[in-house]
């Protein structure tokens, strides 16, 4: 390299890397030194405890010729696990304070207490399970059974016979067999123990096994059963449903409209080509089906047993035929009702205890009840009318009384009212009847009243309107039920006599109402009415 005033001898090449190095060695003493005269203390390898260093980090240590950035990572992280478990024990202490419940951290530490399995000193010799002969007692109870001949016993070495029935190779082996027993029936651990139960105990615990098992399979069926019955929807109605839609009656079962405490109302689509309709299935129906399992069925009898359609079906019935016969009593009260010409859902067919209706609303949407239609003072006037003559033209024509009117049981479609809910119905010749109209009166009345119609009945108006008797009047009101309990059909019953008016009934087939060959079937439903006393 020249120069104007020297010779300057040309450099040698040095590597990059030392170069940095030693810049980087430089900055971190200058480092150090500031921070020990800060401190005015000079770190040392003693300040780590020297069972935590390994010796090969000693060593490193201890010669100053020795270099090696390996060792001096391994002494710094040695460094920070005993500052991070000394960190964690304080947070321990702390956590668990007074408690005379601890928790322990140990888990949690960098260097774990007590994992030197090499170690020399340890006296205890690591077995694995898998070294273990007869690690499964099980195997070799089973091996010393079997050793027995087919003679049923063997001779020891000190010449005593040991039999099959050996009490205590008996004993292990009936503890053994609690094995087989069901998961649920707790029989303890006992791998670790010459457990040896006896014969009569063994057989003792396997009656009770069998015994505990059927009786929590029976509790689980009851249980599934009722849950499903509660909503209507146990496996017996499925297969009702299952067997409609394969008969092409119905289309498809879309859903629950609503469910109540005796039914659960499904919406459907009826099937067009269904091959044995005698006339126009509606396009949309309503599934109406009966629970099962009700416990109300004594307070139902009070509706039905004086019935004469179902008097003699009424005994020791089981559950399921008691709510056939329910669902038959309303589809017969619905026939009633549309024969007399109240507006009320049409049937379409009745399965057991499965009741399929016209729909009563649009587009599988509902037509709301009447306390909950949106409704105009003017529709409530008229709402009110048909309610009215619905209840005077129901007891006159269909001879029924409703027995649960209210405004929870009319629907309020195109602007018209419609009765539904009449499996309680009855007859004005029930004992209860009149008390079930009066009933009825006051529901109507009072709602009615709330909505703010003008010049309505009272409820005594109403039923005197209706009967044509004062409810407080006693003796007209009994000698009015007394002239419907005497029916055609009661005939071949002793000490009756027909006091049935065949000229009314006559002049109404002349008349042409009525033809002559449904005079029968009418004066049988009591459409017809009987002669009044």
């Amino acid at each position: 390299m020249s120069c104007p005033w020297a010779k300057i001898e040309k450099p040698e090449p040095v590597n990059f890397t030392d170069i940095l190095s030693e810049e980087v060695a430089r900055d971190l003493q200058a480092k150090e030194e500031k921070y020990i005269k800060k401190n005015e203390t000079k770190f040392s390898p003693s300040d780590l405890e020297v069972a935590d260093i390994p010796s090969d980090v000693l060593g490193a240590i201890s010669n100053d010729d020795f270099q090696s950035d390996e060792v001096i990572a391994k002494m710094l992280q040695m460094q920070f696990d005993k500052e991070y478990d000394e960190h964690l024990k304080r947070s321990e202490e702390k956590f668990n304070g007074a408690s005379k419940v601890s928790i322990s951290f140990d888990n949690y530490r960098r260097a774990p207490l007590n994992d030197d399995f090499e170690s020399d000193s340890e006296e205890e010799e690591i077995v694995d399970i898998r070294d273990r002969k007869d690690w499964d007692r099980y195997d070799s109870v089973q091996r010393e059974f079997a050793s027995i001949p087919q003679c049923g016993y063997k001779m020891q070495q000190d010449g005593k016979m040991v039999t099959k029935h050996d009490g205590v190779m008996s004993g292990r082996r009936n503890a053994c067999k609690l094995l087989s027993f069901p998961p649920e029936f707790h029989t303890g651990d006992g791998e670790n123990i010459d457990l040896k139960i006896s014969n009569k105990v063994f057989n003792s615990l396997r009656v009770h096994s069998k015994h505990e098992q059927t009786r929590r399979h029976k509790i689980h069926d009851k249980k599934e059963e009722h849950a499903t019955a509660v909503f209507g929807m146990d496996e017996y109605t499925r297969l009702l449903l299952y067997k409609m839609v394969n008969n092409q009656l119905l289309e498809r079962v879309n859903g629950v409209i609503s469910i109540g405490k005796e039914a659960v109302i499904l919406h459907a689509d009826s099937d067009p080509a269904f091959p044995f309709a005698t006339e126009q299935l509606p396009k949309e129906c309503v599934i109406k089906v009966f629970k099962t399992t009700l416990s109300e069925f004594k307070q139902r009898d009070k509706y039905i047993k004086d019935d004469h359609r179902f008097k003699d079906r009424i005994g020791k019935q089981t559950a399921r035929k008691t709510v056939h016969i329910w669902a038959e009593k309303e589809m017969a009260n619905l026939m009633r009702l549309r024969k007399a010409g109240i507006l009320c859902p049409h049937v379409v067919t009745l399965k057991k205890h499965v009741l399929v209706m016209s729909f009563i609303g649009e587009n599988h949407r509902p037509a709301p009840k009447l306390k909950d239609a949106k409704m105009k003072e003017a529709d409530y006037i008229v709402a009110y009318d048909e309610v009215i003559q619905a209840m005077k033209i129901l007891f006159d024509k269909a001879n029924l009384i409703h027995a649960d009117l209210s405004e929870y049981n009319i629907l309020w479609h195109n602007k018209e009212c419609y009765f539904i809910d009449v499996s309680q119905s009855v007859e004005p010749s029930h004992e209860n009847a009149f008390h079930f109209l009066y009933r009825d009166c006051n529901n109507i009345i009072n709602f009615f009243n709330r909505k703010g119609v003008p010049d309505i009945y009272t409820p005594d108006d109403l039923f005197n309107y209706i009967t044509g008797c004062n409810f407080c009047d006693k003796v007209a009101l009994l000698n009015l039920q007394e002239s419907f309990k005497v029916k055609p059909h009661l005939l071949d019953k002793p000490g009756l006599e027909l006091v049935y008016n065949f000229d009314k009934a006559w002049e109404k087939t002349k008349s042409g109402e009525i033809p002559i060959d449904t005079v029968a079937a009418e004066v049988d439903s009591g459409v017809v009415e009987p002669m009044k006393a």
